[in-house]
């Protein structure tokens, strides 16, 4: 059992709170401590973004991230070795999300590899179309890493194709766009959950825009977990890396 689904099981139908930063923001030897001061403020599986040049999927605040990573020197192996000394303290899920250029320059057999040796748990690929997964899939049921199917509000007849292979949990997109805190979501978000909940046995997951308590709320009562990522990053920018404010903010979102 991977340590995602051993995590949802634990939760007992509690939703999870899911939380993101850049790894490398705003320096490598910080990752380690914000993510221990994310598990203590109650994250129950952490999404650690690979910086990358390029962020498609991402809005300004964790593009920004990603540039102050990448200009500090942060590379796909500094943030493996933070992972194995994250793994020294903490059997928190860890997830990647991470561009597919990344992994297919490093080797795509090599890079599932080395997350399964390093203890990453699960990857979120953005930018890789479903027809184009048969590259990754057979690394993926090799080293037992859960590749995490990511669904859109207009998926639709596409969803369960989507979803197909897929590993941890679905991460649903409540809205459209990129990235980042929204004034308001769709009211017909619940219709659009069920459907992909029709369609897979995982547990699924929201993310994109939620940003406050209200919105955690909103999408427990809806949602097997909650990603929460630009409100997160904005503090760890904010207060330059300090781990006790990092702290106080997960606890707020989680209501603790």
């Amino acid at each position: 059992m991977s340590r995602i689904e051993k995590k949802f099981q634990e939760l007992k139908g509690k939703s999870a709170f899911i939380g993101y930063i850049t790894a490398g923001d705003p320096t490598i030897e910080k990752t380690k401590e914000l993510v221990i001061a994310m598990e203590k403020g109650g994250c129950d599986i952490v999404e650690l973004g690979i910086p990358y040049s390029d962020p498609v999927a991402d809005g300004p605040v964790i593009q920004a991230a990603a540039q102050r990573a990448l200009d500090n020197g942060t590379t796909v192996d500094k943030i493996f070795e933070e992972v194995e000394k994250i793994r020294e303290d903490s059997q928190i899920p860890l997830v990647f999300l991470v561009y597919y250029n990344t992994i297919y320059s490093r080797g795509v057999e090599n890079f599932v590899k080395e997350c399964s040796k390093n203890g990453v748990d699960g990857l979120i690929v953005p930018d890789l179309p479903v027809e184009e997964r048969e590259e990754i899939l057979p690394y993926i049921k090799k080293y037992n890493v859960d590749l995490i199917p990511l669904v859109a509000p207009n998926s639709e007849e596409r969803i369960p194709k989507i979803i197909e292979n897929g590993g941890g949990f679905v991460y649903c997109i409540s809205s459209f766009g990129v990235t980042g805190t929204r004034e308001e979501f769709d009211s017909s978000i619940g219709n659009y959950l069920e459907k992909v909940r029709k369609s897979s046995h995982l547990p699924l997951a929201v993310g994109f825009g939620i940003s406050t308590r209200e919105d955690v709320e909103t999408f427990e009562k809806l949602a097997d977990g909650v990603i929460v990522g630009s409100a997160l990053v904005k503090v760890v920018e904010k207060n330059n890396g300090d781990s006790v404010e990092l702290e106080k903010k997960v606890k707020e979102l989680c209501g603790k």
